[in-house]
């Protein structure tokens, strides 16, 4: 197992209940403002995902498309945005979101090393597949970051017995088939994919996609070990007043999940 996956695993199991993961977009609506989002996140979180925009990100609704082309627009790097990831990381684990192609230009030892000195645990690449990417999974490793795997309810048990085989930090399970920004459902469904994961996976399972409100997040902490809140804290920030206003709309939000998520506990304990 890797650093960061150690320390993700560490995250699951000192929490007693399921974890609140936001994601924060590096960039947006600029690196000061997403900062502070990230900063007001992290005073509630028990680890972040935090965006590094691209140009082409497939796995992103228009809200968080919207916010990375932004952040693109004003300015934003990966280096700015993996830098951000040092003034929380010391408390919260922090795992980037973005694209292989991200990495591949910068270099995945570059990419890596670069992470693993700014405290990052984990790095997830929605568009690389479970059987691919083995010099950049090679370089995780050597760096000590948790390559995060994702899994759909249209994932087959093979191929959930293949992530699981990888799996070191955790899982991110995608609630909604298609991108982000949809609505989640709880129901026999998303509970059946869940089950099919557990059979095959001994790490947590985390979901996202379509998570907007605390009752939400209350319904899928009682199913799941953690749970992943994108678009609608982005979609609160966008259509906050001011940056201040923006900065509490992230705290306010952040602090209601976690209330949301007190008194449950883990929906099976990691290995």
């Amino acid at each position: 197992m890797t650093d960061g996956g150690r320390r993700i695993r560490a995250a699951f199991e000192d929490a007693g209940r399921p974890l609140f993961m936001p994601y924060v977009m590096g960039g947006y609506p600029d690196l000061d403002a997403s900062a502070a989002h990230l900063a007001a996140a992290a005073r509630h979180a028990d680890l972040i995902e935090l965006g590094i925009p691209f140009s082409d990100p497939l796995a992103d609704g228009p809200t968080i498309q919207a916010a990375g082309q932004r952040a693109l627009e004003a300015g934003a790097h990966p280096e700015d945005v993996i830098e951000m990831a040092a003034a929380v990381a010391g408390d919260t684990p922090v795992v980037l979101m973005t694209y292989v192609n991200i990495v591949l230009s910068a270099g995945p030892r570059a990419f890596m090393e670069r992470a693993a000195r700014a405290g990052v645990a984990g790095v997830i690449l929605p568009d690389l597949p479970i059987d691919e990417g083995e010099d950049l999974r090679d370089q995780a490793r050597r760096a000590g970051i948790s390559v995060i795997p994702l899994a759909a309810p249209t994932t087959g048990d093979r191929r959930l017995a293949a992530i699981g085989e990888r799996a070191d930090g955790f899982v991110y399970c995608v609630a909604v088939t298609g991108v982000t920004g949809g609505e989640v459902q709880v129901d026999d469904e998303l509970r059946g994919f869940l089950g099919r994961a557990r059979a095959q996976i001994d790490a947590p399972l985390a979901v996202g996609f379509g998570i907007r409100t605390p009752a939400h997040v209350a319904a899928i902490g009682a199913i799941a070990d953690g749970v992943i809140v994108a678009s609608e804290l982005i979609r609160r920030i966008g259509a906050a007043a001011t940056p201040e206003a923006a900065e509490a709309e992230v705290e306010d939000f952040c602090a209601a999940a976690v209330e949301a998520l007190r008194g449950l506990a883990p929906a099976a304990p990691s290995a």
